[in-house]
């Protein structure tokens, strides 16, 4: 596979997420690994990564469109904001463990959107219902040739590293060797 560029790959994608593949390599040049189903560039434009797959997925919110581009950030979520982020938008992912956030939509400015919108729940700027709103008046914009500036880039610097939340420890290594012992006990 590594002699096969992503342009090659992406020919046998199906058209929805062969198009929005070849938007991001028009971008962004061949990426940086190819495998049969994901294309991967690290490090370019604002990303950490910036993942094509030829799986994609239907969505409806702000009108029906697939997914099929995913961005990464580092960036650290307050627990907190976990659900609000979810209500805003499903293809607004957290993960919370290594820090990162990433938005999945058809193209990288739909992700700049989400993202920027993302960073400004977190921030108490804007309410989820607010964010929604403002998504969809921006969605419509761009089909209007309207400007669009949650679109054009990201808003706000995310962090270079230092986003991870590995979580507090709650069991001893005491507890973990008399769990064993106690397993032991009963074999």
């Amino acid at each position: 596979m590594a002699d096969r560029t992503g342009s090659q790959v992406i020919e046998a994608w199906p058209e929805e997420s062969r198009e929005a593949a070849r938007l991001v390599i028009d971008q962004y040049g061949e990426p940086h690994e190819v495998t049969d189903s994901l294309l991967t560039w690290h490090g370019v434009g604002p990303w950490k990564r910036l993942v094509a797959s030829q799986a994609f997925h239907q969505h409806e919110f702000p009108a029906p469109h697939i997914d099929a581009v995913e961005s990464f950030i580092d960036y650290r979520v307050p627990p907190a904001k976990l659900t609000p982020l979810a209500e805003f938008d499903g293809s607004v992912i957290v993960d919370r463990t290594p820090g990162e956030v990433s938005a999945r939509c058809h193209d990288e400015q739909a992700n700049f959107l989400a993202l920027n919108l993302m960073h400004d729940i977190v921030m108490n700027e804007r309410t989820v219902d607010d964010a929604r709103r403002y998504y969809a008046e921006e969605f419509l914009g761009a089909r209007r040739g309207d400007p669009t500036p949650y679109m054009d880039g990201l808003r706000f610097r995310p962090p270079d590293g230092g986003t991870a939340d590995p979580d507090q420890r709650v069991l001893s290594d005491d507890d973990l060797e008399r769990a064993v012992e106690q397993g032991n006990a009963r074999a």
